[in-house]
């Protein structure tokens, strides 16, 4: 059965990142000497080390790395029982919370059904528990 939503639809949903702060120039610059000719171009020296300053660009995160900080950020508020694994009880609380997140009107029993085949989809070992890896995996895709 194919997942009805994606881990990006997920990770969207639980990782609600704040947006990237962007300097931006303060509204009141500070006092100083008046300056008599705004256009002039700035010394040479000032552009050599303007030109020599490294970019400082924070690269986005991969999809694996947003996968693990959702799993590591959410997994033990749904592991009740804090033995490191999910429950089929636990998963589907979790996975119920996501899609009524995603699908408020979605009818109880399909969502049952997808959580029921998400679990077992899930659970690669059989063990009837869902570990964190496991759930990583799982949401990778």
């Amino acid at each position: 059965m194919s997942r009805m939503f994606n881990a990006a639809s997920i990770i969207a949903i639980l990782a609600a990142s704040p947006a990237i702060a962007q300097d931006a120039p303060s509204a009141a610059a500070p006092a100083g000497p008046a300056q008599t000719d705004l256009a002039a171009p700035a010394p040479a020296a000032d552009a050599a080390v303007a030109e020599a300053a490294p970019a400082t660009t924070t690269p986005e995160p991969t999809k694996a790395e947003q996968v693990a900080a959702v799993v590591d950020s959410e997994f033990p508020a749904y592991d009740g029982d804090k033995d490191g694994n999910l429950t089929k009880a636990e998963f589907s609380a979790w996975m119920t919370a996501l899609r009524e997140k995603t699908e408020p009107a979605a009818d109880k029993a399909k969502t049952a059904k997808w959580v029921s085949d998400a679990f077992a989809a899930a659970d690669a070992d059989k063990s009837k528990k869902v570990s964190k890896t496991e759930m990583s995996s799982f949401l990778m895709g």
